[in-house]
């Protein structure tokens, strides 16, 4: 059975799309209705700047009781000292109960985050699977060691001990088809490494093409997913009847969002846009796919409302394809 959760827009309070006070009650929200299983917020430092993640998440920890809490995605796990971030994540694990799932991205190689922090952005990739490496082992053993290429300790413990040993950590990749290299790296590192995967800009075919890949790397690495094996589709939605209208909003969102002019095929790429009927049929072509969670983000500035019209006109057309599927 597929998962929805709702993506927080902590961009907004820089942008003017939401608020503290909005996310905060839209949390409430989530957490009250069980149709939804997790919330999310967005992560970056300096590139696309926000209220940071690891403090929001923590205050949602505190203001949730249900409700998975998560990162969607992690776009800065190569900027942050490894061994800082697993104790932090560790800590709001203990706050939310054991409620937490990590997970980790690589960033965009072109991120002015890389140099700020100076992080050659070659080294991106073997700096997240590291991370991803010393988060699993410091919520998992005391006395951990570790010997790779950009981080070396011995005999480390992190208490406060997370509630889950160890925190479940989802890989985000979203490889260019087109790059046979890349694609194959990316893919075969969720295969590696993955309690799950998570793809943030991918169409319904190639969510499917690519978790074929994923399962076959994983054969061939002697390795066996488990049956819990979460694939997260995160996927943007603008209800309105009218269907310019519902365009011009997503449009207005993702551009001040990513500091770009999104075309129409970009905006249609990103979300689903106008009357409920489009994103049901949109979220359900992901659920076809594979996708055994789809984690929702709103593309508008009226936060509050949208989620309204998602809770009433688009989240009940799963609770009746369910039905009639047993």
């Amino acid at each position: 059975m597929t998962s929805f959760g709702l993506t927080l827009t902590n961009r907004g309070v820089v942008t003017g799309d939401s608020s503290l006070e909005e996310m905060y009650d839209l949390a409430r929200r989530v957490d009250e209705d069980e149709r939804f299983a997790s919330v999310w917020v967005g992560d970056s430092i300096t590139a696309k700047p926000r209220l940071d993640a690891l403090s929001l998440m923590s205050a949602l920890a505190a203001r949730t009781e249900r409700v998975r809490i998560g990162p969607g995605c992690f776009a800065t796990t190569p900027v942050r000292p490894a061994i800082l971030l697993a104790y932090q994540l560790a800590a709001i694990d203990v706050i939310s109960n054991g409620r937490l799932t990590f997970a980790a991205c690589m960033g965009a190689a072109d991120a002015s985050e890389f140099d700020h922090f100076c992080v050659p952005p070659i080294t991106r990739s073997g700096r997240m699977e590291e991370a991803v490496e010393i988060i699993r082992l410091l919520t998992s053993e005391d006395d951990a060691s570790y010997h790779g290429k950009y981080n070396d300790f011995d005999d480390l413990t992190i208490e406060p001990h997370s509630i889950q040993r160890p925190i479940p950590i989802l890989i985000v990749s979203n490889p260019n088809p087109n790059d046979a290299r890349n694609r194959e790296r990316g893919l075969s590192r969720v295969a590696r490494l993955g309690d799950g995967w998570m793809s943030t800009t991918l169409t319904p075919e190639l969510l499917g093409e690519y978790l074929s890949d994923i399962r076959r790397y994983a054969e061939e690495a002697g390795r066996e997913l488990p049956d819990d094996f979460d694939v997260v589709a995160f996927h943007s939605v603008m209800v309105d009847d009218d269907r310019d209208a519902a365009f011009a909003e997503a449009k207005r969102f993702l551009d001040d969002y990513y500091f770009l002019d999104h075309s129409e095929s970009m905006v249609r790429r990103w979300c689903s846009y106008g009357p409920p009927d489009q994103a049901i049929e949109d979220i359900q072509r992901y659920i076809d796919a594979g996708a055994t969670s789809v984690l929702l983000r709103i593309c508008s500035g009226d936060q509050t409302t949208q989620f309204q019209r998602i809770s009433e006109d688009v989240l009940p057309a799963f609770a009746r394809l369910r039905k009639s599927s047993n």
